[in-house]
C-alpha cells in the first residue's frame, strides 16, 4: 500500500505544489486572473479526457503497468520544463504531467480497493485520501519554499525526482494483480451503470468538493496577497486547507467502517461544510482565508473517502478501473470547471463574487443531485 500512498501524495503534491506558486512567481506566463484559471485547469483538463480511457485499459491489462506507466511519464513532463523555461514549455509541462496523472491515479484507486476486503474500504480510502492530503498540505508551502529558493524550475526538478522514485518503489513493491475476467459490456450497459445514483451521487459530490478545493488551493494566495500577506504566509495559509482534509479524512473512512456515519449524510454534511467555506473566502483580511481553508480542508475531507468508498462498493471487481477513472473524470470536471468558473466571474466583477458563485453551486446543485437519487444509506 504505501508506494500507491506515495502514488497519491505524488500528484497532489505536484498539482497544488505548482497551483499555489502560478500566481506570484510566473509574472512573464500569468498576465490575468483568466490566464490564471486557465493554467490552473489545464492540469486537470487532460485529466478529464484522459482518465476514463486509462481507467479501462487498467481493467483490461492489470493496474500496475498503468500505473507505472503514468509515474514515469510523470517524470517526464516534469523533466521538460527543468530543461525548456519558457511560458510556453510551462503550458506543456502542465498538460503532461496531467496526462500522466490520469493514468496512475485511477490505476492507484483500483489498486487500493482489490488490495483491501470491502469491510475495510472505508479506512483505506480514509488513508490513501490522507497521503494524498499530505501533498496538498505541503505543496503550497514547500513548494513556495522551493520557487523562493530557485524558481519554478527548482519544484519541476524535484517533481521530476519524485516520480521517478516512486515508479522504482511500485515496482518493487506493488505486487502484481492480475485482471479479472468480465462479461462483455456494451455502450448501452456502461451508460446504464453510469446513470445508476449509486454511481452519479459520490460522483457529484465529489465533483464539486474537488472544485472547491481547486479554487481555494488557486485563488486563497490571490486573496491573502490582497490581505498584505508575504509568500510564505499565504502558503501556510493555504496549506490549513489540505492538512484539515489530512485529519479528517481517516476519520471519516473509520466511521463509515464501523457503521457511525453513512454515505447520505456524510456527503451532505461535507457539501454543506465546502459551501460554507467558499463563503468565508468572501470576507476580507486573514480572518476570511484562514476560515475558508479550515472549512473547505474539513468538507473535502468528509466528502472523499466516503465518495470512493461507495464507489468501490457498489461496483463490480473487474470494473474498478473503469468506475475509478469515470469517477475521476466527474472530479476533474470540477478541478477543471471551479477556478476557469471563478477566474471568469472575477475578470467580469471582482474575486469575492466568484467565491460566492461557487458556494451557491456547490450548496444548490450537488445537493440536488444527491437528494432526488440518494434513496438509501450506503
Amino acid at each position: 500500500m504505501w508506494p500507491l500512498y506515495a502514488a497519491g501524495f505524488t500528484t497532489a503534491f505536484g498539482a497544488h505544489g505548482i497551483a499555489a506558486n502560478l500566481g506570484g512567481f510566473s509574472d512573464d506566463a500569468v498576465t490575468s486572473l483568466l490566464v490564471l484559471g486557465g493554467l490552473l485547469a489545464l492540469y486537470d483538463g487532460a485529466e478529464v479526457v484522459l482518465k476514463p480511457l486509462f481507467g479501462a485499459l487498467a481493467d483490461r491489462i492489470g493496474a500496475r503497468p498503468v500505473l507505472l506507466g503514468g509515474l514515469v511519464a510523470f517524470a517526464g513532463a516534469s523533466t521538460l520544463y527543468v530543461l525548456a523555461d519558457s511560458p510556453g514549455w510551462l503550458w506543456a509541462a502542465r498538460l503532461g504531467q496531467g496526462a500522466a496523472a490520469s493514468a496512475f491515479s485511477p490505476s492507484a484507486s483500483a489498486l487500493v480497493a482489490r488490495l483491501n476486503p470491502a469491510a475495510k474500504h472505508g479506512r483505506a480510502f480514509g488513508s490513501y485520501g490522507f497521503h494524498k492530503s499530505v501533498g496538498y498540505t505541503l505543496g503550497p508551502l514547500l513548494g513556495g519554499v522551493l520557487v523562493w529558493a530557485g524558481g519554478l524550475r527548482l519544484l519541476f526538478g524535484v517533481l521530476a525526482v519524485l516520480g521517478a522514485v516512486v515508479a522504482l518503489w511500485a515496482w518493487a513493491a506493488v505486487p502484481v494483480v492480475p485482471p479479472l475476467p468480465k462479461t462483455r459490456q456494451t455502450v448501452l450497459d456502461l451508460a446504464r451503470r453510469l446513470a445508476d445514483p449509486a454511481f452519479l451521487a459520490p460522483t457529484a459530490a465529489l465533483a464539486a468538493a474537488t472544485a472547491a478545493l481547486s479554487v481555494g488551493v488557486g485563488f486563497l494566495p490571490v486573496s491573502g496577497r490582497a490581505a498584505g500577506l508575504g509568500t510564505i504566509a499565504t502558503g501556510a495559509a493555504v496549506s490549513v486547507l489540505a492538512g484539515c482534509a489530512a485529519v479528517v479524512q481517516p476519520r471519516a473512512g473509520r466511521a463509515l467502517d464501523e457503521g457511525r456515519l453513512t454515505t447520505r449524510f456524510g456527503l451532505l454534511a461535507g457539501l454543506l461544510v465546502t459551501a460554507a467555506g467558499l463563503a468565508c473566502a468572501m470576507l476580507p483580511g486573514l480572518a476570511g482565508v484562514l476560515a475558508a481553508a479550515a472549512l473547505i480542508g474539513a468538507g473535502t475531507g468528509l466528502i472523499t473517502p466516503l465518495g470512493f468508498a461507495a464507489l468501490a462498493s457498489s461496483t463490480p471487481p473487474e470494473r474498478l478501473g473503469q468506475t475509478m477513472g469515470s469517477a475521476e473524470l466527474g472530479r476533474e470536471l470540477g478541478d477543471a470547471g471551479g477556478p476557469l468558473l471563478v477566474g471568469a466571474v472575477a475578470t467580469a466583477t471582482t474575486l469575492t463574487y466568484g467565491y460566492g458563485v461557487l458556494a451557491v453551486l456547490v450548496a444548490l446543485g450537488p445537493l440536488v443531485v444527491l437528494l432526488r437519487c440518494v434513496g438509501r444509506p450506503a
